[in-house]
């Protein structure tokens, strides 16, 4: 198992960011994909037409996520923590993913970094 730590800046405030991660036609709007969303502790979420299925722990408006993330018969949670902070450009956006499958790490970091971040930032700077 490995994990995986980063921080982008993402061009809006962090309140946006946070109804962006948690609202579903917003998720719907920067993904272009279908979601299933329920924010709230134990709720549970698909996005990208099921690529990402998983269950919120806990949620703390406006600054921090926390996630776990299904990987099919994986022994052990893959825990995903999002914190927010502002920035002078918009969010510094915190990402830490720990306990991801060692042959899942590669893929899951280009996903981070060529699609879930990516879309955020295209997202916010067409506004």
């Amino acid at each position: 198992m490995k994990d995986f730590k980063k921080y982008y800046i993402i061009p809006a405030p962090p309140e946006d960011i946070y109804k962006a991660l948690t609202t579903e036609i917003t998720i719907r709007l920067w993904t272009g994909d279908m979601v299933e969303i329920d924010p709230q502790e134990n709720g549970e979420f698909s996005m990208w037409d099921g690529a990402i299925t998983g269950k919120f722990i806990s949620l703390e408006p406006f600054k921090k996520i926390v996630q776990e993330w299904y990987f099919g018969e994986q022994d052990g949670q893959s825990l995903v923590t999002i914190k927010l902070h502002e920035h002078k450009k918009g969010t510094s956006f915190e990402v830490q993913h720990s306990n991801i499958p060692d042959e899942a790490y590669d893929d899951i970091v280009d996903g981070w970094n060529d699609t879930y971040i990516a879309s955020l930032i295209e997202f916010y700077e067409e506004e």
